[in-house]
């Protein structure tokens, strides 16, 4: 994604239209001079009739000939269909940009979300506009790509402006760092701005990650697979190379040829799956990291169970407190979950009961940070082992349903954060495994296919060899 960008103003048409420009610099884009020379050069709305007046009056301009009438015509009415759209470019600009000041409370009675939930909901719902119609592998069509650059671009730029301060050495005069006015020659230091330290951190690696994304998309432009609607095909098609489940019936279907992807292909994109899954694991573990570090809402904290064993139930309780050994996979081929609901619930009954024994553990030992916590520093208290072994059968669980929803913590936190800076990064870094997650599983789809067509490949090959042996070479 490109650098620092900011909201457009209100600005009338004839001032620049650079979506990419901070919102501070937009607003005083007309206190300087520049701007009151635009104001006076650009015509107001009332003086339009006026100057449409005067120019009747003028003199006539000598007559063309028809050719030349139709081709000036013909650019007017490009540079008019150019003006209108991007007027509906910045109108559709103006009206988000005032969802995000009121809270999406249109009545303006002040009863809308917090700023971070209404950020978070216009990233979620911009990806649902651009890719939420998108089900194949294909570059994103040009409209939609501008769409989400620019509206990024100003969502993102937001954390431009969200700094810390800290303290730092101020050069003197002469070069030096010390002052010689402070006693014992100290250094003289001021509190200056830097990007926070969250976002410094993270928001170049997810905008990396989501050019990659882009790229991986931008590289289908052609292939040797294509995509059919299986609701337009015949019933009795019994030649397709791929059969969907039927809960998804309405999505397109990969076509390969009667023999398969070239190997070319096969490679690239088996090496294309690889890198999508990677993208994957990174967005995800940020996501999880953003999240772990939001605050827990009390209205959560209220209906958490008496006790963790309460939580779990007596048959989870049971494997997780006994032993020295403890592994998650093999409770999950235990419990045996055949289906994203029954993993979902598991996941919140198993959230629920490891902050349960977290805040009995906070009662008798000091925790900064509860990621670090492991069963080898929990200097054998139960409750921290309980704690340590919720988390790894949690980071399990979702690797094994890599698109398994968000838990009720993870909701709650979202709807209640009033972090801005939080919202943003968890609500990029989750569309960003959304994508991810629905890349791969895209490219699988095509080569499940390829694998069915060069199966059916290969058996038509042998009958063809087994039609053409005489009955005495048998």
């Amino acid at each position: 994604m490109s650098g620092g960008s900011g909201f457009p103003g209100f600005h009338h048409h004839g001032y620049d239209r650079d979506y990419a420009r901070p919102l501070f610099r937009v607003a005083s884009f007309s206190d300087n001079g520049v701007g009151e020379e635009q104001e006076r050069h650009a015509p107001s709305p009332r003086g339009r009739s006026m100057s449409r007046t005067t120019s009747t009056l003028a003199a006539t301009p000598p007559r063309l000939s028809p050719s030349v009438s139709k081709l000036s015509m013909k650019k007017l009415q490009q540079v008019v269909n150019e003006k209108s759209l991007e007027d509906e470019e910045m109108e559709l600009m103006k009206e988000k940009y005032t969802k995000l000041l009121l809270g999406e409370d249109m009545s303006g009675s002040g009863k809308g979300v917090c700023t971070a939930v209404a950020i978070s909901n216009a990233i979620t719902n911009l990806y649902a506009t651009v890719f939420g119609t998108s089900h194949r592998l294909q570059p994103l069509p040009p409209e939609k790509k501008a769409m989400w650059n620019r509206e990024m671009d100003c969502l993102l730029s937001i954390c431009e402006y969200i700094v810390e301060f800290a303290p730092k050495l101020q050069a003197m005069p002469d070069g030096s760092t010390h002052d010689k006015f402070y006693p014992h020659g100290m250094s003289a230091q001021v509190m200056a701005t830097s990007p926070r330290s969250d976002i410094l951190m993270n928001l170049p690696a997810l905008e990396k990650l989501e050019t990659m994304l882009l790229d991986i998309l931008e590289s289908f432009d052609k292939t040797d697979f294509w995509y059919v609607d299986q609701r337009k095909q015949s019933f009795n098609d019994s030649t397709k190379s791929f059969q969907r489940s039927e809960d998804k019936w309405w999505l397109p279907e990969p076509c390969v040829p009667d023999s398969g992807l070239s190997d070319r292909m096969h490679r690239e994109l088996q090496q294309k799956r690889d890198q999508a899954s990677q993208i994957h694991k990174m967005a995800m573990e940020i996501n999880s990291g953003i999240l772990s570090e939001m605050q827990v809402p009390l209205s959560y904290i209220e209906t958490l169970p008496k006790s963790g064993k309460v939580g779990v139930g007596d048959a989870i309780y049971r494997y997780m407190s006994s032993g020295d050994q403890f592994s998650p996979e093999h409770l999950l081929n235990f419990l045996n979950l055949s289906s994203e609901h029954e993993a979902l619930e598991i996941a919140d009954r198993v959230e629920a009961a490891m902050y349960v024994w977290r805040r009995k553990a906070s009662m008798t030992h000091v925790v900064s940070k509860w990621e670090n916590v492991t069963e080898l520093n929990a200097d054998g208290d139960k409750n921290l082992i309980l704690a340590s072994r919720a988390r790894s059968l949690l980071l399990c669980l979702k690797q094994r349903f890599p698109g398994l929803s968000q838990t009720t913590l993870d909701t709650s936190k979202i709807q209640y954060n009033k972090d801005i800076g939080q919202a943003i990064l968890e609500s990029y870094s989750r569309v960003l495994e959304s994508l991810a997650y629905n890349i791969v599983s895209w490219i699988d789809d095509v080569l499940i296919a390829d694998g069915n067509a060069r199966k059916g490949h290969n058996i038509r090959m042998q009958k063809q060899e087994f039609s053409k042996l005489s009955p005495q070479q048998y």
